[in-house]
């Protein structure tokens, strides 16, 4: 016969074993179904300087998300995208903020101002 405390502390070690596993067990089904945060892609980031956009070209997937920052410190900017497949406008873009497009569909894309023409950021999305 086991002294009282020696099975409570097997039960506990038990118990403790099986929470362990059943958590290893949610995170590994988690990060099986794309939940993780750990996957999950950031923005692009693309800074609108100096009347340009930096950098001037990218490659991303169907879906990602590219974040245009107006870092000029006093210019208005406005990006916008017109194509037969995707279309994009962000309205006037004050110094300091940030606009994203999500990029849908595959394709080439010009993301150009409407205040600067000669500004240019050409995306391609596989």
């Amino acid at each position: 016969m086991q002294p009282e405390n020696s099975r409570v502390g097997t039960a506990t070690v038990r118990m403790g074993a099986a929470i362990l596993l059943g958590g290893f067990l949610f995170l590994g089904g988690f990060l099986f179904l794309g939940g993780s945060a750990w996957t999950e892609q950031a923005p692009y980031i693309v800074s609108q300087k100096g009347r340009a956009f930096h950098p001037l070209t990218l490659t991303i997937k169907r879906g990602d998300t590219v974040r245009i920052v107006n870092d000029d410190g006093d210019l208005l900017h406005h990006a916008y995208v017109e194509s037969d497949t995707f279309n994009f406008d962000s309205g006037d873009q004050l110094p300091g903020s940030k606009t994203d497009i999500i990029f849908s569909v595959p394709g080439t894309f010009n993301v150009l101002c409407g205040i600067h023409p000669k500004m240019k950021l050409v995306v391609v999305v596989k």
